[in-house]
């Protein structure tokens, strides 16, 4: 795109370098590779946490790079520019800013450092076999002891999964009291008898992110490990973070429609129909006038989104409609570019093809879209 977000600035500008310099030589390199086994490579992690893009808005007196939202926006920019859908840097973020936000201070002391470093992945495990959007529905228990809480249940569709050393876990600690009866425990997988992960799940696209099955069978979480130090704030921490995941689903999805734009641009350039290249023809030239337009107003909106986390104020509203409706504008723009790709579309060596099958699951994770658009209508 040829707009400058009015959040960038020259210090962005030269973090946003280092990224892209590490997005092209240790993660663009390796996609294929990645999709094949089904997860990153361990050490990406670590090698992610040595440059501080992991957890780049986390504040440095907790290991983080100590910068805005717009820092992280950078990262997930340039793994979106660059078509990585494998390195889970998303969901980890989301982890550390429920523990920045919602933890005690041991728990942002023990844990924030560990995750920026890369030395613990995080992922949160909120939906199961039975339960996905509507979190009221679960059925993961846990009970307290002498020792800690014993966790029971099983999760599904849980991103970084394979890889997770800490896993935020949605449970009921009170099944009998609803909403109210929900917590968030911070359960550590290494050295856990009674936690295991089942298999990677075969997705429709996005094969290099490891999306597992989690089962609890006793498992264990320290007496300390109910985020917040107090039962049933689960409900709640949810829906104040939601906001953040959801914008940053936004972020990403805008990413992957300039991406799109600028692909198929060239690509209608250098391809000749009947005489003349493709962007030479009206169809080809309205189709991607539209698209440009509209990729210009997801620009514009998601900018004001990016200004409205920094400054604190961005809502559940707003996140809801920047996810719904961004994610709904890349299915459809990058289908577009498909068929003007033609075969090729389909094949899955051209990145556009790629990208057709990993953008489905915008429309579902982070909460379904419709999900989304009851929040919207409940604020009307």
């Amino acid at each position: 795109m040829d707009l400058t977000s009015p959040w960038m600035n020259p210090e962005l500008e030269g973090f946003r370098d280092a990224v892209r310099r590490f997005v092209d030589s240790e993660v663009a390199p390796h996609q294929q590779r990645f999709r094949d086994q089904q997860h990153v490579d361990r050490a990406l992690w670590n090698k992610g946490g040595e440059i501080g893009m992991l957890l780049a808005d986390i504040p440095e007196q907790y290991g983080g790079s100590g910068g805005s939202f717009a820092h992280q926006c950078v990262v997930f920019e340039e793994l979106g520019y660059a078509g990585d859908m494998a390195f889970g840097i998303h969901v980890h973020a989301i982890v550390a800013h429920y523990i920045l936000n919602q933890g005690t201070e041991e728990q942002k002391q023990k844990y924030l450092p560990l995750l920026a470093s890369g030395e613990m992945v995080g992922a949160i495990a909120m939906s199961e076999p039975g339960a996905g959007s509507d979190l009221k529905g679960i059925r993961t228990a846990a009970v307290a002891g002498p020792g800690g809480y014993r966790v029971n249940g099983s999760k599904t569709f849980i991103s970084n999964g394979f890889l997770a050393d800490l896993v935020l876990v949605v449970v009921k600690t009170d099944p009998e009291a609803g909403a109210r009866g929900v917590s968030l425990l911070l359960l550590e997988t290494n050295n856990n008898p009674g936690f295991r992960v089942g298999r990677i799940l075969e997705k429709v696209g996005q094969k290099g992110q490891d999306t597992c099955e989690l089962f609890f069978d006793d498992a264990h979480v320290a007496s300390d490990g109910v985020l917040g130090g107090v039962e049933g704030r689960g409900f709640a921490q949810l829906m104040t973070e939601l906001p953040y995941e959801r914008t940053i689903l936004g972020v990403s999805g805008v990413a992957a429609i300039e991406r799109a734009l600028k692909l198929t641009v060239e690509h209608t350039r250098e391809r000749k129909a009947f005489g003349q290249a493709l962007i030479e023809m009206q169809n080809t030239r309205f189709v991607l006038a539209e698209i440009k337009t509209e990729a210009t107003i997801a620009r514009i909106f998601i900018d004001r989104c990016i200004d409205d986390m920094i400054a604190g104020r961005m809502d559940a509203v707003q996140a809801s409609m920047a996810k719904y409706w961004i994610s709904d504008l890349q299915c459809k723009v990058i289908d577009q570019c498909v068929q003007l790709f033609g075969g090729y579309g389909y094949m899955l060596e051209y990145p556009i093809a790629q990208m057709y099958v990993d953008a489905r699951v915008q429309r579902i994770y982070g909460g379904a879209n419709e999900i989304m658009k009851e929040i919207i209508a409940r604020s009307l």
